[in-house]
C-alpha cells in the first residue's frame, strides 16, 4: 500500500530539505517506487538535493490545473532507479486542498512512497502539504528554538495525523549536546514524539548537493548511513538508532 509522507519542521534551517531527498533515494535505492514533491512554493530546492537541478520543466500546479497529466510532469533521477520527482511552482498562487488530495491519490496508484518537503512555518503550504499526507517527520536540530518551533508543528499536526507523527533529530554534534547539558532524550521530551532517526552533522551533506549529486551517491558514512537506516524504519525493518560519538 502507497504511502505519503510529509517532511516538515517548525523553522527553515533544520535541513529538512537534505532529510527529504537522502531518505528518498534511500528508499528507491532498496528497491522502492518513490515520488519527491517539492511543496515550497516560490522557494523550490529540493532538486538540489536528489541531483537533479532544473530538470524539471513542469510542477505540480501544471497537474492540479489540467496542463499535463503526471507522469508527464515527473522527473525520473538520471543514475538513481525508480526515483523521481515533481517540483513546486516558481510563481505564488493559490492551490485548493481538495486538489492536492486529488493529486496525491493519483500518485499513490504509481509510486509506493510519495515524500512531500513542506515548507517552513505553518502557513498555507505547510496545510497544504499535510492535507493529503498519511504519516509525518517532523525534523529538528538540538537548538532550543528548533525543538519549541517543532513543539508548534507537532501540535498542527496531530490534528490531522494522530498516532502517525515521529522525529528525526538532524545534525547532531554530540560535544554541543555536552556543552548545552542536554541529550536526545532530553529533545525527544521536548518535542514529544517517539524517535525514527539521528542525523550527524556532516560536511558531506552540503558537498553533495554541490556537486549536484544525492548523498547516497557520494558518500558511505555518517548521513549517508543513517538517511538509509531512516529509510529502511519507513519500511518496516528493525534497525538500531545510530549511536553519534
Amino acid at each position: 500500500m502507497s504511502t505519503a509522507i510529509v517532511v516538515t519542521s517548525g523553522k527553515g534551517g533544520t535541513g529538512k530539505t537534505s532529510v527529504t531527498g537522502g531518505v528518498a533515494s534511500c528508499l528507491a535505492a532498496l528497491g522502492n517506487r518513490v515520488l519527491c514533491i517539492d511543496m515550497d512554493i516560490g522557494l523550490r530546492n529540493l532538486d538540489l538535493s536528489l541531483g537533479m537541478s532544473d530538470r524539471a520543466l513542469m510542477d505540480f500546479t501544471d497537474v492540479v490545473e489540467g496542463r499535463c497529466g503526471l507522469s508527464r510532469a515527473v522527473v525520473e533521477h538520471p543514475v538513481i532507479h525508480d526515483l523521481f520527482l515533481l517540483t513546486a511552482p516558481l510563481n505564488p498562487r493559490p492551490i485548493g486542498e481538495a486538489a492536492m488530495q486529488s493529486l496525491i491519490q493519483e500518485a499513490k496508484r504509481s509510486y509506493d512512497y510519495i515524500l512531500m518537503d513542506s515548507p517552513a512555518g505553518l502557513g498555507s503550504g505547510f496545510r497544504l502539504a499535510v492535507c493529503a499526507a498519511d504519516r509525518g517527520l517532523v525534523v529538528s536540530t538540538t537548538d532550543p528554538s528548533a525543538l519549541r518551533d517543532a513543539q508548534r508543528t507537532v501540535s498542527e499536526l496531530r490534528r490531522t495525523l494522530p498516532g502517525h507523527i515521529h522525529l528525526v533529530m538532524n545534525r547532531v554534534q554530540p560535544k554541543l549536546l555536552r556543552k548545552l547539558h542536554t541529550t536526545i532524550d532530553d529533545a525527544m521530551d521536548t518535542a514529544g514524539l517517539p524517535l525514527l532517526g539521528v542525523i550527524p552533522e556532516d560536511q558531506a551533506v552540503t558537498l553533495a548537493a554541490g556537486h549536484g549529486q544525492p548523498l547516497i551517491l557520494y558518500a558511505r558514512k555518517n548521513a549517508a548511513i543513517a538517511y538509509l537506516n531512516i529509510a529502511k524504519r519507513l519500511t518496516g525493518q528493525s534497525v538500531p538508532v545510530m549511536r553519534i560519538r
